[in-house]
């Protein structure tokens, strides 16, 4: 027997319908149509809340301004690659702008050094995942996203941080994250080495699976090479130098 999208009582055969979900009164249907709206307002307060976050870390660390959008819409390119799409996919792109949110904890004279760190200073910069994870503790709709916060620096080898996972104990979105991310490092311009072009970086990545990036990422990042080329008309003009920034620049 169908029952009420809303309240869960029993239908008569007939009964009223909004997009395919049955009411058993006008009253609920209202009703259900006022809390999607109360949804999507929320929806779009984490989203501003999410860009609050993200404008925050980008202010303090200006050369890397975009960083995070930019690997968000890699890694979500991926997802659908490999079939995640929805809701999951939402969860991996919160993930995704907020992976450096830890740094906010990291100290000027660390984030901002434009030399080599040391030892010392390398340490307190490998912290920064459970800096982050610790700023999204309690946030219950951004408990997925905390978890690739966490383990965004973990390599499939098992030779990243904090906790040195391996394989498929990695988090799938992590490991999704660290193929797109690996991509924005090579194709955009850092303080420390000029961008390279698409084909380069894509050998360099296709190197790297089965090591530091899981082989089924990478290889979803090949076959969607010409979903990547479409994502920003600006992409691999002329192949050089590379993926230029999301902003045009």
């Amino acid at each position: 027997m169908a029952q009420c999208a809303l309240c869960g009582v029993t239908l008569p055969a007939v009964a009223s319908s909004t997009a395919g979900a049955l009411f058993c009164c006008d009253e609920c249907r209202l009703r259900s149509r006022e809390l999607g709206d109360i949804h999507r307002q929320l929806d779009q307060a984490y989203d501003e809340m999410l860009e609050a976050l993200v404008a925050a870390l980008d202010v303090r660390e200006q050369k890397t301004a975009e960083h995070s959008r930019r690997v968000a819409r890699y890694s979500m390119l991926l997802a659908h690659e490999l079939g995640i799409t929805g809701e999951p996919c939402r969860r991996l792109c919160r993930g995704a702008l907020l992976h450096d949110i830890g740094k906010i904890g990291v100290p000027d004279a660390v984030l901002l050094k434009e030399g080599p760190l040391t030892a010392a200073e390398w340490m307190i910069m490998r912290r920064h995942p459970e800096m982050g994870a610790k700023i999204l503790e309690g946030v219950p709709f951004l408990s997925d996203a905390r978890e690739i916060v966490l383990t965004h620096q973990e390599r499939y080898d098992g030779s990243g941080y904090p906790a040195g996972l391996r394989g498929e104990a990695i988090p799938i979105g992590a490991r999704i994250f660290a193929v797109a991310d690996t991509l924005d490092a090579l194709a955009s311009d850092r303080p420390y080495h000029r961008a390279v072009p698409f084909k380069s970086a894509l050998a360099t990545i296709q190197a790297q699976s089965g090591a530091t990036l899981d082989p089924a990422v990478v290889a979803a990042l090949v076959r969607a090479e010409p979903r990547l080329r479409e994502l920003d008309k600006d992409f691999c003009i002329n192949e050089s130098p590379g993926l230029p920034r999301a902003d045009g620049a």
